[in-house]
């Protein structure tokens, strides 16, 4: 028994309430460990499931929110920080929790999509007018280009920018090697290395570096949010269908209790309710038909202000997913692991 339930008790029986009656009216605790840019999205979420949940089964729910860059968030559960739930930037991240023998195999058919509730690209976020020009990856590549993206070793979101500067590569007709040496080139220009999405953001929103950021498609639509009139997006003619993938704790939920109230938290997720909520954080909504609500037939690839009619998602983008890597394990051994193509071409 925790420290508040014994607490809450002992309070009870000082007021002659039965023990019955004092865990009635305490709420359960779920911790969801996530990565950096969905702290907006979790925020809104966690009121909504709140709401329901107490309508559905007449209790209340207490949610903890943890966020950073997808890979570190992955190795602090794996080395001890609780979570009953975790919604990461890539199945790779969570993989690390089946190796470390904290989630079960099979994570990905316990929930509809590969567990993918929703799913975002990547984009560029540049300053007001484009002053680099910047229309596609290999601007990118051009000297005295300042590019801000996160780390492949500790960001999930890092890693589908690495692999989608990778796929465009591959359909410009050059070799392996080309790439690596294209891509080394992309690296050379990066002035800065944040272990996370969100810290990517700040250095180039807030601390004004760089010319061009790789970003999730929802952080750059906040940056146009927050910062009415200062950036811009640009789509590149191709991106990466980025799917996170949510997944319970199975032995935090079955050493807790919690399995039901996590698996109601995550299941919520694909409800119409919280779909039209992703969409409103700009996720992609994995139902089609909400997608479609939100889908705009501009065609053009760059994106000065928000849309007024909310219809911000451009379908017209060629997306590569994570099969055309081979998966996860293929692709990580291949780019992310100590020693992998990444390392090859980054120097410090």
């Amino acid at each position: 028994m925790n420290r508040k339930r014994i607490t809450a008790l002992a309070a009870a029986i000082l007021l002659g309430v039965g023990s019955a009656s004092a865990y009635a009216s305490a709420a359960v605790e779920i911790t969801n460990v996530s990565y950096d840019p969905t702290r907006e999205l979790y925020a809104a979420y966690n009121e909504l499931f709140q709401a329901h949940y107490l309508e559905e089964f007449g209790e209340e729910v207490e949610i903890v929110q943890s966020h950073g860059g997808s890979g570190k968030q992955a190795l602090e559960v794996a080395n001890g920080l609780e979570a009953d739930v975790v919604t990461l930037a890539l199945e790779g991240d969570v993989d690390t929790l089946v190796d470390a023998g904290l989630i079960e195999e099979g994570y990905t058919s316990e929930f509809d999509l590969d567990s993918s509730p929703y799913t975002s690209t990547i984009v560029f976020l540049v300053r007001s007018g484009n002053p680099q020009d910047i229309q596609d990856w290999d601007d990118l590549l051009k000297e005295g280009v300042g590019v801000i993206t996160p780390n492949p070793k500790t960001s999930g979101g890092a890693r589908w920018n690495y692999l989608a500067a990778w796929y465009y590569f591959e359909l410009q007709g050059q070799s392996d090697e080309e790439i690596q040496e294209s891509i080394k080139t992309l690296y050379e220009n990066v002035l800065v290395l944040d272990s996370g999405a969100r810290g990517a953001t700040t250095t180039f929103t807030e601390n004004g570096q760089g010319d061009v950021l790789i970003a999730w498609e929802n952080e750059a639509f906040l940056a146009l949010e927050e910062y009415p009139g200062e950036y811009e997006i640009v789509v590149p003619s191709v991106s990466i269908l980025c799917q996170p993938t949510v997944a319970i704790v199975d032995e935090v939920v079955d050493s807790r209790g919690t399995r039901e109230v996590a698996t109601e938290y995550l299941s919520y997720l694909y409800s119409d309710e919280a779909q039209r909520l992703e969409a409103e954080n700009y996720y992609r909504p994995s139902n089609e038909e909400i997608l479609a609500e939100y889908a705009t037939e501009d065609e053009g690839n760059t994106i000065t202000e928000l849309p007024e009619d909310g219809k911000w998602i451009n379908t017209n983008v060629e997306l590569t997913d994570i099969s055309h890597f081979g998966g996860w394990t293929e692709a990580t051994e291949t780019h992310f692991v100590d020693g992998g193509i990444f390392d090859s071409i980054y120097e410090e």
